[in-house]
């Protein structure tokens, strides 16, 4: 099948959904979002959803199209966008426009991901119990008598992944780590990659005024109408996990310091981003 995806890429607030949609436009294409966040629609603020403008300028796909509800991975968004992009190539599109920052999502797309088995419910409700009660630390103990390869690669703070490789471990009998792709899964079209990056310091200033536009815009709000859900790995999201704490502890932290905590924590995700893809020598860094 003949045809090009051109992907987007770069760390948050770098500046993506313009330069994205501007290429779009060149191309007459849509815009095929790789974000694992905006995709719920319940997470409209926190996670800088485009503009109405924007969205209007060309068509998105996966732009608030799941729920929080719903439990989505990276293996199923592989799976749906490739359907998409076969189809929108099959209609005629020569060059499509995907951008996102999101490392496992992109990852997907360009190599394939493991299949992994789907979680079964009630063990999942147990670790998650776990977690909060034990902590991350103490699950990770435990994937590193099940599946040491797993535990010396993993990030072992991240509750959630630490959770979901374990979960995989308990559930299948089977080492996490033995599902992983040891090489790439080829695609039938073309594949480029544009990385966008700015001075550190300009970055950063970008990352304050959006942290404060999304404040003025009702962050805090929208954080508040998802309560009951902020167990849930959608929620364990930077801009959300802070102000939970906020409303937990509103002796110990004013809001502003809250502000203060989402920009820092944007800043290091933004640094963690950019490790990843400087290990990647195929993508063309563009400076803004």
């Amino acid at each position: 099948m003949p045809g090009k995806l051109l992907i987007v890429l770069g760390p948050t607030a770098v500046g993506k959904t313009d330069y994205s949609i501007s290429l779009a436009e060149q191309y007459h294409s849509p815009v095929i979002s790789c974000d694992s966040r905006q995709i719920y629609r319940e997470m409209r603020i926190g996670t800088a959803v485009p503009s109405d403008e924007q969205l209007a300028r060309v068509p998105h796909y996966f732009i608030r199209t799941k729920s929080v509800r719903d439990y989505y991975t990276a293996g199923r968004y592989e799976a749906e966008a490739l359907v998409l992009i076969r189809r929108l190539f099959a209609e005629g599109h020569e060059t499509l426009v995907m951008t996102g920052g999101s490392m496992f999502y992109i990852d997907a797309v360009c190599n394939g991901i493991a299949d992994v088995p789907e979680a079964d419910p009630a063990l999942r409700e147990r670790l998650t119990e776990r977690l909060k009660r034990e902590g991350a630390k103490a699950l990770a103990e435990e994937l590193r008598t099940r599946d040491p390869e797993a535990y010396a690669t993993i990030d072992r703070n991240n509750g959630m992944r630490v959770l979901r490789a374990l979960e995989v471990c308990l559930g299948t009998g089977k080492p996490f780590s033995s599902f992983k792709v040891t090489q790439p899964r080829p695609r039938e079209f073309a594949i480029e990659k544009t990385g966008l990056f700015r001075p550190r310091e300009e970055l950063a200033a970008r990352i304050e005024a959006r942290t404060r536009r999304m404040v003025a815009e009702g962050l805090f709000d929208e954080v508040r109408s998802l309560n009951e859900f902020r167990n849930l790995t959608a929620l364990k999201t930077v801009g959300y996990t802070e102000v939970f704490d906020y409303f937990d502890h509103p002796e110990a932290v004013t809001a502003e310091e809250t502000v203060s905590r989402i920009a820092a924590n944007t800043r290091h995700y933004a640094k963690r981003q950019m490790t990843w893809w400087k290990r990647d020598p195929s993508i063309r860094w563009i400076g803004l």
